[in-house]
């Protein structure tokens, strides 16, 4: 996993490791500046394009001189507009600044309350303030960034939008800088993942810098962000000798007369994650849908307000809630399932919604089960949020109270933890906006269970495996839209690239 750190645990990352590569700081400002200037030269190449460097008197300034040097040595025609409104200047910043004096680099000072200066170019780089910022843009940083706001401009940070906090709620009206590109070191901040910063930040990319990798992981951050080389790790090949019987039996509760689509995309998410058997618990009216669907999942068939005969020994796993409806035989069918089946579960969509209501059913959920909402389910659960942060911690406080973990759906799906972690999935793309994706998730998580896989391994690998499954179909074929029922036949495809 690789560990998203608080602007705290950053500092003392970059101090471990200029102690102990040894580099002194301002080699480590060079490999940073470096790497960036790799980066933005990959995405703007024309150097005859005039480029303005905006700079703070901190290290984040100190790195948009060395930037500024570097794009120069490379031929671009840059110029440095440097923010002094402080007295104080960073020991990096101060020699960075004699270096650029030496370059010739064209260089204007912005002194506190002057006029700010014109601006005819088109690209832009932030490098006012990094990830030291604890409190709202104010006073000349605030003036100077709302100006440069109004450019509708090309703004690419370095490391982090000026006035954006790494981590923590960002308070309403705070003034930030918009940024088209921001190209972080090492790793994203923990706030580029959540969709309070979606104003903020068009694209974010993090190319290394050299961090001590070891130090970053024995800090022991909450919050972590799924690589691919985690799902290799956990996924388990399929064996010669193995038969149906190995790989488990799911049961999938859901649906109703007209939403049998949310049954038959969960039962297929389940089946082509590589459930051995699958069975899906219907009403008789969808019987017909089901068989012509997927005649590979079996059926137990929901005739009227009587309960289905289940017998739970049979099951390895239970997804319960896509299309199910919220009335007295849907509340009827939640009951049954928590009261007889004592392995996790994996609760969503109008399942979620029946918990929200009936506070009575939460004592029945085994430890270890799995929900899954979308922001609004969550809200309904957990009561009304004004941020991302504040779900963040609410869902940390209840997966841990109730013994569960809670998948919040999300472009990077958060999934967390009853031990206090946090993980991030990091594969999907907006093509997956369509609705009947969360189904297929809920099947592909219940599927895993089935086949042995524990609880966390479920949610991470099935978050990574959906979302990328609608990478690889949407990105590489350049679609607008993918098709849920198109995604979970991609998945064995997917799963299998995985294990190679």
């Amino acid at each position: 996993m690789l560990p998203l750190l608080t602007s705290g645990q950053i500092r003392e990352a970059d101090a471990y490791t200029i102690a102990h590569e040894p580099i002194s700081s301002i080699d480590l400002m060079e490999r940073a500046a470096k790497a960036f200037v790799e980066r933005f030269a990959g995405r703007f190449p024309d150097k005859t394009q005039p480029v303005s460097i905006y700079c703070g008197t901190g290290n984040n300034g100190g790195d948009g001189l060395a930037i500024a040097r570097m794009l120069n040595d490379h031929w671009y025609k840059v110029n440095i507009k440097i923010a002094q409104f402080s007295d104080k200047f960073s020991n990096d910043f101060s020699f960075n600044l004699k270096q650029i004096k030496e370059a010739s680099v064209p260089v204007i000072t912005i002194e506190p309350g002057e006029d700010l200066p014109a601006e005819n170019n088109v690209i832009l780089i932030d490098a006012l303030l990094g990830t030291g910022l604890n409190k709202p843009l104010e006073g000349d940083f605030k003036r100077l960034v709302s100006h440069i706001n109004s450019l509708n401009k090309t703004v690419v940070s370095v490391d982090m939008p000026t006035g954006l906090f790494s981590e923590g709620e960002i308070p309403a009206g705070a003034v930030v800088l918009k940024a088209t590109l921001v190209i972080t070191f090492q790793a994203p901040k923990i706030n580029f993942l959540l969709p309070d910063t979606g104003g903020y930040i068009g694209h974010w990319e993090a190319v290394n810098i050299g961090i001590n990798e070891d130090f970053t992981s024995s800090l022991s951050s909450p919050y972590q962000a799924t690589e691919e080389k985690d799902i290799r790790t956990m996924l388990k090949p399929r064996r010669h000798f193995s038969n149906k019987g190995t790989y488990g039996h799911a049961l999938i509760v859901a649906g109703k007369a007209e939403t049998m689509g949310a049954a038959l995309l969960c039962s297929a998410g389940c089946a082509y994650a590589g459930a051995g058997l699958t069975t899906a618990c219907v009403p008789a009216s969808g019987l017909t849908a089901l068989n012509s669907y997927m005649p590979e999942i079996m059926a137990v068939v929901r005739r009227g307000p009587e309960l289905p005969d289940i017998e739970w020994e049979k099951f390895s796993a239970i997804g319960i809630g896509p299309g199910l409806g919220k009335d007295e035989e849907a509340i009827d069918l939640l009951t049954d399932v928590l009261t007889n089946f004592q392995k996790p579960l994996v609760i969503d969509a109008d399942a979620l919604n029946l918990l929200a209501v009936h506070k009575e059913l939460w004592r029945n959920i085994p430890e270890n089960s799995i929900l899954t909402p979308h922001v609004k389910e969550f809200d309904r659960l957990f009561g009304e949020h004004t941020s991302w942060w504040q779900r963040m911690q609410t869902g940390l406080k209840k997966a841990a109270e109730h013994k569960l973990f809670i998948l919040l759906k999300n472009d990077y799906t958060l999934i967390m933890s009853p031990a206090g972690k946090i993980f991030f999935n990091t594969t999907s793309n907006p093509a997956m906006a369509v609705g009947g994706m969360g189904d297929v998730l809920t099947g592909i998580i219940t599927g895993l269970l089935a086949q042995g896989y524990t609880p966390q391994e479920a949610c991470i690998i099935g978050a990574f495996i959906h979302g990328k499954a609608g990478d690889d179909l949407a990105l590489s074929n350049q679609m607008n839209v993918v098709m849920p029922g198109q995604l979970a036949r991609r998945l064995p495809a997917v799963m299998a690239k995985l294990m190679t």
